[in-house]
């Protein structure tokens, strides 16, 4: 910093100073009784496993937090979910707060999430919005939409056997979905082609079959497991194509804002492809951490395929067709979902999700058992199961 010195009859002169210490004696008297605060700092208890990215962010998080008026002190864990991301909440000046997602290359990569939010926006639709990206190094500040989220909504409705606020909750999850399919351009997302489809199937074999239960398999149900493969992704691929957010499901919807009619929010949309038409539907039906009886699930996906419709999607128009292709789509979500709870538990150290393979099991048995094309799938579940499966009723 510099400064310009005068007297009487003699021109001015620079002083240079070495801001803010090396101050002119004048000054520093005045200084030294000042207290400055110090910088606000991020809380010790905040876990980083890696210093070096405990680094990165805490030097991001002050670099931005002006801009925002944040407050890092403040900042505290929110949530984490099954991948390696994880999320927190951070105070704002002025009261409000926002959400920092923590997404650690190469292990996750934000710009999906980044441009899925953008096409969000765009659609008018309940979803965080992006204020600061740090693509390169994984980090992400978003509005936050709160903490009332629809699972424990859901749980607390069917404990509670108040069918009224479950109908109310899922058909609102219906509704958001049907202008989320509308409104969301499914050419902007990248396709759930034959190939994702297969790798994601991939998963049962490697992590469920093989590692979880020890179980190998041989040429007889490797011939099985080809020709439900084919069968599961011919169905996915036949069906019209639009915006699939891929986990439609509880636990990433959020209660309305205005806690009323409103749409609920939408979180976890960064794997958002362009795909089947009822993946979806099924994912909400469902769900990993809360099952229905099958009269409410029918009742749901008809009341969703009518909204559907009256929107002029391109949903089949015949319901029982539109049934099987929920189903046979819900079956290739089951596996895949089986594969990625056990690579959890065996892999990254989260057993947790692990309790609910038997329910995703009983899915599957479930939908093997009533389509004839898939019976004999039911020969490769029921060592896992225990489900020993006789007779059931056909398509």
């Amino acid at each position: 910093m510099q400064t310009e010195a005068s007297s009487a009859g003699k021109p001015g002169r620079f002083v240079k100073w070495n801001y803010p210490w090396g101050l002119c004696s004048a000054c520093q008297p005045l200084i030294s009784r000042l207290r400055l605060p110090p910088p606000p700092t991020v809380p010790d208890s905040i876990h980083w496993p890696d210093p070096g990215r405990q680094d990165l962010f805490n030097r991001w998080l002050q670099r931005i937090a002006p801009a925002h008026r944040l407050q890092p002190h403040t900042l505290a864990p929110a949530s984490a979910d099954a991948s390696f991301r994880r999320y927190l909440r951070v105070q704002a000046a002025d009261g409000s707060s926002c959400i920092v997602m923590d997404a650690p290359p190469p292990q996750e990569d934000v710009r999906p999430f980044v441009h899925v939010a953008t096409l969000l926006q765009q659609a008018g639709m309940p979803a965080p919005r992006v204020l600061q990206a740090d693509a390169e190094h994984g980090f992400l500040l978003l509005t936050d939409l709160g903490d009332g989220l629809y699972l424990p909504a859901l749980l607390a409705a069917q404990q509670a056997h108040d069918s009224a606020a479950a109908h109310t909750l899922m058909l609102q999850a219906l509704q958001a979905l049907v202008q989320f399919q509308q409104r969301v351009p499914a050419s902007e997302l990248p396709p759930f082609s034959a190939a994702l489809l297969q790798s994601e199937l991939d998963l049962f074999p490697q992590w469920c079959v093989g590692r979880e239960f020890g179980i190998q398999w041989g040429d007889k149900e490797q011939a099985v497991w080809d020709r439900t493969c084919q069968l599961l992704t011919d169905n996915a691929l036949q069906q019209p194509q639009v915006a699939v957010h891929a986990d439609w499901m509880p636990r990433n919807l959020m209660l309305p804002a205005d806690g009323g009619a409103g749409l609920p929010g939408i979180l976890d949309f960064q794997d958002a492809v362009a795909g089947a038409i009822t993946y979806d539907t099924a994912s909400v039906l469902r769900d990993a951490f809360i099952s229905w009886s099958e009269e409410l699930e029918l009742d749901w996906a008809v009341r969703g395929w009518q909204l559907q419709r009256a929107a002029g999607l391109p949903v089949h128009d015949d319901f029982g067709e539109h049934w099987r292709q929920l189903e046979w789509m819900g079956l290739q979500r089951h596996l895949k979902v089986l594969g990625i709870f056990c690579r959890l538990k065996h892999r990254d150290g989260k057993p947790r999700y692990a309790q609910d393979l038997q329910r995703f099991l009983g899915y599957a048995t479930r939908v093997a058992l009533r389509y004839g094309p898939l019976k004999p799938l039911l020969r490769l579940l029921e060592p896992m199961s225990g489900q020993e499966v006789k007779q059931g009723f056909t398509f």
